[in-house]
């Protein structure tokens, strides 16, 4: 793919999306005729190394009915070096955070530029989807929350693959779950969405342009959510995505205990899960 100009990590893939259809036959022809090499004998980096824009929409699911009505809708950024891949380590801050999570979360990445998109056309403009954690460092109440908690380095894996939007018969209709350490956390469906896809891109696309190979995360059903410490091993899969694989690192060794916040509404229990033990408990 010599002509596509290649300055940045992102520059190849976002030519490829960009000329996907010019390109589409000779890499079929390409992977046809090659021998391959198992996928467990490489690293798959993330597909999408350092995209323009990461917009994540906030509290855009129904949490299976316990939600009345949905929320009012929004989004934030995070940082394009939040970015990592399938087998990389999400690493904690030294921060007084009162727990860290990482949320489960379908990702639509953009195929060609959208600026004031209707809904009724936002469909067009998606290129494909791929997994997504949303890392939080949450209760750090700096003036602008969001960009505090959510955009810091390694906060957002992605991946291992970016799968084409032809290949997914209905976003809207996916399982998403997620695995700490080998106990399935989250299950829940993209039909429990509360403002679905093409709503979400003509949100964003309102307030800013969309270039292609810019993702939007779609949220997270919280009932789930659990504490994300040092040694973790997490596992998402987003239904047709493949898995995506990361492990967790805290130099700091701080401790939670092992519940999630639907755990703890059911002991009527209010707040995130207390620190038991490191620096910035009790």
């Amino acid at each position: 793919m010599e002509e596509i100009p290649h300055v940045g990590p992102q520059d190849v893939i976002r030519g490829l999306i960009e000329r996907f259809d010019e390109f589409r036959a000779r890499l079929t022809e390409t992977v046809n005729g090659a021998d391959g090499v198992p996928v467990s004998g490489v690293r798959v980096r993330p597909p999408l190394p350092k995209p323009s824009n990461i917009d994540c929409m906030a509290v855009n699911y129904m949490e299976d009915g316990t939600r009345s009505e949905p929320a009012p809708i929004n989004a934030f950024q995070k940082s394009p070096f939040a970015v990592i891949g399938s087998g990389d380590t999400m690493v904690l801050p030294d921060v007084p955070a009162t727990i860290f999570e990482g949320e489960a979360e379908l990702a639509v990445v953009i195929g060609k530029r959208a600026c004031n998109v209707a809904a009724a056309d936002a469909m067009d403009h998606v290129f494909g989807y791929t997994n997504f954690i949303d890392g939080s460092a949450r209760g750090l109440h700096a003036g602008n929350a969001f960009h505090a908690m959510k955009s810091r380095d390694t906060f957002a894996p992605t991946g291992p693959y970016l799968v084409t939007a032809d290949e997914i018969a209905d976003p809207q209709q996916l399982q998403i779950r997620l695995w700490n350490n080998g106990d399935l956390q989250q299950d829940f469906n993209t039909d429990d969405m509360a403002h679905n896809i093409a709503r979400c891109i003509e949100y964003i696309s309102a307030i800013h342009t969309l270039e292609p190979g810019d993702i939007v995360a779609t949220g997270t059903n919280h009932g789930g959510l659990n504490p994300f410490q040092d040694g973790d091993s997490i596992e998402l899969e987003c239904e047709g995505l493949g898995r995506l694989s990361i492990t967790i690192k805290d130099e700091l060794k701080r401790t939670w205990e092992p519940e999630t916040r639907m755990d703890r509404q059911k002991k009527g229990l209010e707040g995130s899960t207390p620190q038991l033990t490191g620096k910035y408990a009790g």
